[in-house]
């Protein structure tokens, strides 16, 4: 086994390396504070490729694997965490399109998300159902060369800055999963209407519901076969929850090497507080355990790029990372003392944030199902 990365992926890690620490760092706190959209970093991430990381090259993407996207979300974490969510969206849209759409429509939009001047979201949970997404009642029917669609989706992220959405919608009731399809509908379509969530984190990510009230989008807006878009989802998200994984790392990473930083310039009865084995111990048990998660998640990963079932693993990324990554956070907080729980310091900012991958894309207990499955056989489980 080769662990080493290649020239290419040591370059690419040391430059976004060197932008999260000097570009996004001093700013993270700020749209927290204010609730408000990065729109001014949008363009700048388009321009490093940030967005066109799953975009082919013919349309102004990079086109790079599975790996390195994680490698570069793992690093822009370092610097501001919720922007990660703008990567993740771009490339949940650019392998679904690119794989599935009509050659205009990915003209249309790809290009200008590879490029930061459009934001695309992934409509898909329902009030009534998050994990059990095979149980949206949203209805797209067909009339003439359109379909209308009615209905309602939850919890978006960037929905309130968002041009388009890849809405999940119910093209045959009877058919349960394999009845479900995939449009992309733009937010300014007549009949669509946004209202934003106050979140207790993550609230530069703008999310909010979407009510869809007859909404006419033509034929060529689905992205693949009718009755397919179930399918689809849930193999693109074999590899977003890896992905997930390495957003946390990346956050938790880069709040222990701040709380070792502050930890070692601190003194308590008269010598450094790093000799209490209270204070270096769980500083040890969060390196490692972060070390652990991170290959975990680079395995992972590489099965995708390699073309390797991955579905259990990519399940276990999700099912411990946000998790494992907040209790690191937590500890360093704690380790701050009463600064920790202050907004001197970005680390209660940051556990309220991951506390949020906790629940997206599937939670730990669903992620538990998958691998059960995998390792018992689905009808045992």
């Amino acid at each position: 086994m080769d662990f080493s990365l290649t020239e290419d992926q040591i370059l690419l890690v040391d430059s976004l390396k060197g932008f999260a620490r000097k570009e996004l760092l001093p700013r993270y706190s700020h749209w927290d504070r204010t609730g408000s959209f990065p729109a001014e970093l949008w363009p700048r991430m388009g321009e490093m490729g940030l967005f066109g990381l799953r975009v082919p090259e013919a349309l102004g993407g990079t086109g790079l694997g599975y790996l390195d996207a994680g490698l570069a979300i793992e690093q822009v974490a370092r610097g501001d965490f919720n922007l990660c969510y703008g990567i993740l969206n771009a490339c949940f849209a650019g392998d679904i399109l690119s794989r599935f759409a009509a050659p205009d429509l990915c003209a249309d939009w790809l290009t200008p998300l590879a490029a930061g001047e459009k934001v695309l979201c992934v409509c898909l949970t329902e009030p009534h159902c998050g994990s059990d997404a095979a149980a949206i009642r949203t209805r797209a029917v067909r009339d003439g060369g359109d379909y209308v669609i009615t209905g309602e989706k939850s919890a978006i992220t960037l929905l309130m800055a968002g041009d388009a959405g890849i809405v999940f919608a119910k093209t045959d009731p009877d058919k349960g999963a394999r009845g479900v399809s995939a449009f992309l509908v733009p937010l300014d379509a007549p009949g669509l209407t946004r209202t934003p969530y106050e979140d207790m984190g993550a609230r530069g990510i703008v999310r909010g519901s979407l009510f869809l009230d007859g909404v006419r989008v033509p034929e060529a807006h689905r992205i693949g076969p009718e009755n397919a878009g179930f399918t689809q989802v849930m193999a693109t998200f074999d590899y977003t929850r890896a992905l997930i994984g390495l957003m946390c790392l990346g956050a938790a990473e880069q709040t222990l090497e701040e709380t070792v930083t502050y930890v070692t310039g601190r003194e308590a009865f008269g010598q450094p507080i790093t000799r209490n084995q209270g204070v270096s111990f769980p500083l040890a048990e969060a390196r490692s355990r972060l070390e652990m998660l991170r290959w975990l998640c680079y395995r992972t990963l590489w099965l995708r790029d390699a073309g390797l079932p991955h579905t259990a693993e990519a399940a276990m990324c999700k099912a411990e990372g946000p998790a494992l990554c907040a209790d690191v956070i937590r500890d360093c907080l704690v380790l701050h003392g009463h600064y920790g729980y202050t907004r001197d310091f970005p680390v209660e900012q940051r556990l309220r944030d991951v506390l949020g991958q906790i629940i997206a894309d599937g939670t730990p207990q669903i992620m538990k199902m998958i691998i059960a499955r995998h390792m018992l056989g689905r009808d045992k489980v």
